[in-house]
């Protein structure tokens, strides 16, 4: 594979280990979240806070990203989410509610930095294989959340941890991470700074994108799927409980849920990269996420069909608004900008899933409930993807 820039497989290797830190955090509690639930004594809708302020800190961080970069360089900020997300595992194994939530705060607010860093950092040292670097970080991203959710449980269940024990063991994952990016941090500069076009200032750019109805369809395409994934991942190991199943094999659902999400990933930016539209790309997406929505309404005794096709379309889901990410910008600078407009309103409005489907299921008393919510916002991320993928630039 020929590099834009001398980076060698070593930068290759760096971006996938980053992007496997990007998940684990925020699914590996939805295994536990039965356990936890029960040993706090919280409801479902307080479940709902617990898997949601992760995703809320991904939407109101995401700002701070690009002038962090700019200020400190790329490298090192993402080195330094990497320690933050280090200390939010540590903080996780801390008894009492207080800390559990202390700490997914912090690990949300180091994701929610790598959420934006990451794509910049690839539209700057990979533009001429955009499509094929972002099939490799998204592909990261599924796979670091399919371990989470097949390993979580039968990690705490052969060591005998508990839960905490659990979450907290992802931390060495991020540690290894942090001590990979360190090297890199030490020699970096502030890049993106330098990519800006001449006579622009930072707030003007960020004006500019904010403005732009093409930035908007992919900021609501980014929305819409993240509210699907992070409340799916949240709710579906429960889901399949209340539905008779064991917890062990709801998590392993989940898991190949995210297993199938690897092959949509990989498959879905690569494809993308090729073509000046996205649209057709993107109604196949919506078709699959509707279809296995849809399924686990109507006929849930086939749950491993519809699971395959879910993982499918939100696998292709988070490449596809990532890849168009790269895509509608013509350098990292806008990447940075478009990047942090799309997850800062995009994870605000992710942020309703998790809480909303466990509101739902409060009032309800089931699942079905819940399940149309999604169908729902399944439909609205189709309509985004039609106008975000029209050949356009956000100027």
């Amino acid at each position: 594979m020929s590099l834009r820039r001398p980076l060698g497989a070593g930068a290759v290797v760096a971006i996938v280990l980053a992007a496997l830190n990007l998940r684990p955090g925020v699914v590996a509690v939805s295994p536990l979240l039965g356990e936890i639930l029960a040993e706090e004594g919280l409801s479902a809708t307080a479940g709902g806070v617990l898997t949601t302020l992760p995703v809320l800190c991904f939407g109101l961080l995401a700002p701070v990203a690009p002038g962090l970069a700019r200020r400190v360089g790329l490298e090192r900020a993402l080195f330094g989410s990497l320690v933050v997300l280090c200390l939010g595992f540590a903080l996780r194994l801390v008894p009492g509610i207080a800390p559990l939530l202390v700490g997914t705060l912090a690990v949300g607010s180091a994701i929610g930095l790598g959420n934006v860093l990451l794509p910049a950092l690839i539209k700057r040292d990979f533009a001429d294989r955009v499509g094929l670097m972002t099939g490799l970080y998204s592909m990261a991203l599924s796979g670091g959340a399919a371990l989470a959710a097949g390993l979580t449980v039968p990690i705490a269940t052969a060591t005998g941890m508990d839960w905490r024990a659990a979450l907290a063991s992802w931390g060495l994952l991020a540690v290894l991470g942090a001590v990979v990016w360190a090297p890199r941090a030490l020699r970096s500069t502030g890049v993106v700074a330098t990519l800006r076009p001449p006579g622009a200032t930072p707030a003007d750019a960020v004006r500019s994108v904010w403005r732009s109805p093409l930035a908007w369809a992919v900021t609501v395409l980014m929305g819409t799927q993240s509210l699907s994934f992070y409340a799916v991942n949240a709710w579906l190991p429960e889901i399949f409980v209340a539905a008779g199943r064991s917890v062990a094999v709801g998590g392993w659902l989940l898991a190949l849920t995210n297993l199938l999400g690897i092959v949509g990933s990989f498959v879905t930016p690569v494809l993308a990269g090729r073509m000046r539209r996205q649209r057709g790309i993107g109604v196949v997406i919506v078709a699959l996420i509707t279809t296995g929505l849809v399924g686990l309404i109507l006929a849930p005794d086939a749950a491993v069909l519809w699971v395959v096709l879910l993982g499918l379309g939100q696998g292709g889901g988070i490449s596809l608004a990532l890849t168009l990410m790269a895509l509608r910008t013509e350098n990292a600078a806008r990447t940075s900008e478009l990047s942090g407009m799309a997850q800062s309103a995009g994870y605000v409005l992710a942020a309703c899933g998790p809480l909303g489907l466990g509101v739902a299921h409060d009032a309800t008393g089931s699942w079905t409930a819940p399940l149309v919510l999604l169908v729902v916002a399944s439909l609205v991320q189709g309509v985004a993807a039609w106008f975000a993928g029209r050949d356009e630039i956000v100027r």
